[in-house]
């Protein structure tokens, strides 16, 4: 099997866990129990972990023709096969809970993979491969036939149940393998639905009535998205992507989809994004505000209240799993080649153990950002957290740590991170008076204007004519971009405006993309959406939207943007869905739409 590449690949969500379909008709990705549960279908990191294929006899040869589209504003993906023989279509969905509409979705999400196929013209011949490999390709379940024409698949702690409504299964020895005809007018549904070993047996799948309700589902939830400002198209859809990323039960949203899609073909930066960062909460808050989903915004506050919990000596973790766990300790699993060859493949992400001392500033920010929805006072919990991370800074801002972009070798003064250490403290300042008795906004105010004249006088290098990543070098690293997006510098104070133009000089790798720094092979899509934001704010908006315009480009046919760029070949690189990228894209959006609106 040839790997398809990363923008081969459309996403299904159903706010519980996701999956990867390729243009050639395999899902090579399910985690059915929620986003970073083990894989039943893994193909995308190993070519015998698992995959489900549904596509015509033949699909892959020269001169077939593929197209493909969500439903307007869903996560319902519609293929389109055309064939010498004739036509059809595999509409293709995660199921959502019968009745969920609005919010709801995503809550009680059934965990059943939907697919539809339809005949639009001639007469073609389909192929279903069904290999389940539970435990990310460590387990070859038993498969039992079940009356009605049903495959029960089991092994270890998984069960999934392959059904179709119109044709009857037969398993095989470790796949259920099924060809079958489909003309115009005609249709076949197929449906799995996956349950914990032991537990209750699913219901009766009916896999075209839960099509139609995931339909209107994700219609109903279409409903609250009310963005209003440029580019509105692009921006729904990525809400809809954040939607998809988004673990409805906790309201976390996942970094991204996969583990261990490579920053680099061959090389081994690859890690596990299946987990909600706090580094993001800022940005990922203001992205949820901006294309209109308040609900989606609040829970996911709460989210983050609740997996700091009560702020002692200890820093925060950078990063939480999507129901708060606090150890998420990595390993790499030996059995599994990677994304092309691309190892090691990693499961956990040991970054939850780094210094991170900028992300009490996100935190803290997020609170100001949401502070007229929260009550007045706000209500204790929220006092403590806010006091607690603040005091925090007061202690540590002055040591090293692993900057965001979390370098897995030595602590450094990054400038990034003193800079977040600034907003914790100027936030909280604007927060004092309705922080109780604990708040020190005179204290906490001396301190925060000790850290600006420190980073002033040490972040800037005579050398490099900027603001460079880290106290004493001359290296220049993207991540200054967010001292005029916090409200840091103006951009056009003349440092600053310096310092931009040199990481969009050094630190362009063509095509509009900017690298995060100079070795970094790949450009990095959030980078680039920054430097779109830094040049509106520095009064360049036809340009920074010429820019954005090419960044957005880089999507896939169907609007998905992973995490990196090849700059050469604009191939997608890293993780994907990412997160990242597509808060980028609407917050570079909405600064396009009002530069005075933060």
């Amino acid at each position: 099997m040839d790997q398809p590449t990363i923008a081969d690949y459309g996403f299904l969500s159903d706010c519980r866990s996701g999956a990867l379909v390729g243009r050639n008709g395999s899902i090579d990705w399910w985690c059915p129990d929620r986003f970073d549960s083990p894989a039943v279908f893994g193909r995308l990191l190993d070519p015998e972990a698992g995959h489900w294929r549904l596509a015509p006899v033949g699909a892959d040869r020269p001169g077939w023709r593929v197209e493909r589209a969500y439903q307007p504003e869903t996560l319902v993906l519609r293929t389109v096969h055309h064939t010498p023989q004739g036509s059809v279509a595999v509409t293709d969905a995660l199921a959502a809970e019968r009745g969920a509409r609005g919010h709801q979705l995503g809550l009680n999400s059934p965990a059943v993979l939907l697919r539809c196929v339809e005949g639009l013209s001639g007469r073609v011949r389909l192929a279903s491969d069904f290999v389940p490999r539970p435990d990310h390709g460590l387990l070859t379940p038993y498969l039992h036939d079940q009356p009605g024409g049903t495959v029960l698949a089991v092994a270890g702690a998984t069960m999934v149940e392959l059904c179709s409504d119109s044709l009857t299964l037969r398993a095989g020895t470790d796949r259920v393998h099924t060809e079958f005809d489909v003309a115009a007018g005609e249709t076949v549904g197929f449906a799995a639905g996956y349950r914990a070993a032991y537990g209750a047996p699913s219901a009766r799948l009916d896999p075209s009535a839960m099509l139609a309700e995931t339909v209107q589902a994700w219609e109903a939830f279409r409903e609250t998205h009310r963005y209003q400002g440029c580019y509105p198209e692009l921006v729904r859809h990525s809400a809809v992507v954040l939607t998809g990323l988004t673990y409805a039960r906790s309201g976390a949203v996942a970094a991204a989809l996969t583990t261990s899609l490579p920053e680099q073909l061959g090389g081994d930066r690859n890690y596990d994004y299946r987990y909600a960062w706090l580094r993001d909460f800022s940005m990922t808050l203001r992205a949820l505000w901006v294309a209109a989903c308040p609900a989606e915004a609040s829970r996911l506050f709460t989210w983050a209240a609740h997996s700091i919990g009560r702020v002692g000596a200890e820093p925060v973790p950078v990063l939480f799993g999507l129901a708060g766990e606090r150890d998420i300790s990595e390993h790499v699993a030996e059995h599994l080649r990677g994304y092309a060859d691309s190892r090691p493949v990693r499961f956990g992400n040991d970054a939850w153990r780094q210094r991170q001392l900028d992300v009490p500033g996100e935190v803290v920010a997020a609170v100001w950002r949401l502070h007229h929805l929260l009550g007045d006072p706000l209500d204790y919990e929220v006092r403590e957290m806010v006091c607690g991370l603040t005091e925090q800074v007061a202690e540590t801002w002055r040591l090293p740590d692993r900057g965001m972009w979390e370098t897995r070798d030595v602590d450094r003064h990054y400038l990034s991170s003193k800079v977040l250490c600034w907003v914790a403290l100027d936030r909280a300042v604007a927060l004092a008076p309705r922080l109780g008795e604990r708040a020190d906004p005179r204290r906490w105010a001396a301190i925060r204007d000790e850290i600006r004249d420190t980073v002033l006088r040490r972040g800037w290098s005579e050398r490099a004519g900027a603001y460079t990543g880290a106290f004493g070098s001359d290296e220049l690293d993207a991540s200054v971009l967010f001292l005029p997006v916090v409200g840091f510098l103006p951009a056009t104070d003349p440092r600053m405006r310096a310092t931009i133009d040199a990481v969009e000089r050094v630190l362009g790798a063509g095509g509009g993309l900017i690298r995060r720094w100079e070795t970094d092979p790949a450009g990095f899509l959030l980078c680039t959406f920054l430097l779109v934001e830094c040049l509106v704010l520095a009064g360049e908006r036809e340009r920074a939207g010429a820019l954005f315009e090419r960044a957005a480009g880089y999507a896939n046919d169907v609007g998905l943007l992973s995490e990196q760029i090849d700059p050469h070949t604009g191939a997608q690189l890293g993780n994907t869905p990412q997160a990242l990228s597509h808060i980028g894209l609407i917050n570079a959006a909405w600064r396009l739409t009002d530069p005075t609106t933060d």
